[in-house]
């Protein structure tokens, strides 16, 4: 196949999003890529269809977390009753799939994230630093080994992402199946530049080695073997069949083995590391995910020269996300942290050098201010603000639970004073939701709820909530200019 062919090609990509904004995802999806792409929803998860050519906007997604390609997807796979049966079923698949497309954009993808790698070395100030990436942010790492994975009841892959929920998973449309059997022999003839690793040499007519791991993401009480079991049985089979070498941290493939229940879906990574780490240099105990925070920005349905307020902002991922992502709208971030105000100075910084050694980059600035303030009493006009999207305390690693009884209701009605009243809108995310359900009870008149979304942070079942402000003007007890 030629290289415009295989650009040509439709493949199906698969990605992980946020829990509870498979919607959304889907939707930015079917924006961005247009009638290219048919999307699918399932849970923590969405499918579609799309040209080979179009990865690199792909990888522009903002909504979704890991990306990999398609291999095979069997909605009714009926596993034996033994657990050496089932495992050498399993063995027996690897020879049957149609790995030959799927490994080709492999290797696309390996070629778009050279080129970015060579950009970033020619601007060497351009990367933002990640010195503190892992440093408290209260979210899994997302490169877990397969052979540290303990827990077979939580399905987390080793992509550091949720594991599909109850929703069953429609038909997939893979690639195309009907040259699987020339797949070793022609990726192996091809492949030999594409080592990412770059350390097994050989000799100049003899195709490098790649390296290998196989991650098993299960799901179900049905199963007569673990994750660990299915993942060596599987890769013993994936090295066996294309001769390469397994290795757990410094891999060039990773193949993906997801089972939930009786659906199985085979694929292969196309990200290294989740791409919700973008914009946040800084973390703080609590930092939000920029593709959470993306989701969440969405939902207001923000429109250009809209007020975008977030009063407590923390380590400033969803006013960085806004600002990047809404340029037309005016965000204002604050918080009364002191030690918050530095991080989402630290942050806005990164951002701007990025930005400046970007090479199609004309933007030196963002459209964002911060401000140290207290949430209770906000030095801003009445009526002033047209969006409101904050994440609130939890009560968990910032407050308490108690402290949120008399908080809800205070923060509810500051913000429905600079809220501008018929058309203002509020985004809110607790996982408090007994406390705030009680704190908005008592606004019935100043807020009404238009929407929920349940959404998993960090292990935590917690809920997004749209909210619409009334007509009804807040009586005030003080002055304001």
């Amino acid at each position: 196949m030629c290289e415009a062919e295989e650009a040509a090609a439709a493949v199906t990509i698969g990605a992980t999003v946020p829990t509870g904004f498979e919607l959304t995802a889907a939707a930015e999806v079917e924006e961005k890529l247009g009638s290219r792409c048919s999307v699918r929803r399932d849970r923590g998860k969405i499918y579609f269809a799309v040209a080979a050519q179009a990865l690199a906007q792909v990888h522009q997604l903002r909504s979704v977390d890991n990306l990999f390609v398609v291999v095979k997807e069997f909605t009714d796979y009926q596993f034996k009753e033994t657990k050496e049966e089932s495992l050498k079923d399993l063995e027996d698949l690897v020879k049957q799939l149609p790995w030959t497309d799927p490994l080709k954009v492999w290797k696309l993808n390996t070629n778009l994230k050279k080129k970015k790698t060579k950009r970033k070395k020619q601007n060497p100030q351009g990367s933002a630093s990640k010195e503190n990436l892992s440093d408290g942010e209260g979210e899994e790492k997302t490169d877990t080994k397969v052979a540290d994975k303990e827990s077979d009841d939580q399905a987390q892959n080793a992509l550091g992402l949720e594991s599909a929920g109850g929703q069953e998973t429609q038909a997939i449309i893979s690639v195309d199946n009907g040259k699987q059997s020339d797949a070793k022999d022609e990726f192996l003839a091809t492949a030999g530049s594409e080592n990412g690793a770059g350390d097994c040499k050989e000799s100049e007519n003899e195709a490098p080695v790649l390296k290998f791991r196989v991650t098993c993401n299960r799901a179900g009480d049905k199963h007569n073997f673990t994750s660990n079991d299915a993942a060596r049985d599987f890769g013993g089979a994936v090295q066996e069949h294309f001769q390469w070498k397994a290795d757990m941290t410094n891999f060039d493939v990773e193949v993906l083995l997801n089972i939930h229940n009786n659906e199985v879906v085979v694929g292969i990574a196309l990200t290294e590391e989740s791409l919700h780490r973008r914009n946040i240099t800084h973390f703080g105990p609590t930092t939000l995910r920029s593709t959470l925070a993306y989701g969440m920005l969405r939902l207001c349905d923000a429109q250009p020269s809209d007020i975008i307020v977030d009063p407590m902002c923390g380590t400033g991922a969803i006013p960085i996300e806004g600002a990047t992502e809404w340029p037309n709208c005016f965000h204002i971030a604050g918080d009364n942290n002191p030690q918050a105000m530095k991080r989402i100075a630290s942050n806005i910084c990164s951002l701007l050098k990025k930005n400046q050694n970007q090479e199609s980059s004309t933007s030196w600035g963002v459209s964002l201010d911060t401000v140290q303030w207290d949430i209770c009493s906000l030095p801003l006009r009445t009526g002033s603000v047209d969006v409101i999207v904050t994440d609130m305390p939890f009560g968990k690693r910032i407050g308490s639970k108690k402290k949120n009884w008399d908080l809800y209701p205070a923060c509810l009605k500051e913000m429905s004073r600079i809220c501008r009243p018929g058309t203002g809108r509020a985004v809110l995310l607790t996982q408090d939701k007994k406390c705030f359900a009680k704190a908005l009870s008592g606004m019935g008149r100043l807020w009404r709820k238009s929407q929920t979304v349940w959404v998993n942070v960090g292990g935590l079942h917690a809920a997004v909530y749209l909210l619409k402000r009334t007509l009804e003007e807040v009586g005030e007890n003080r002055s304001r200019w």
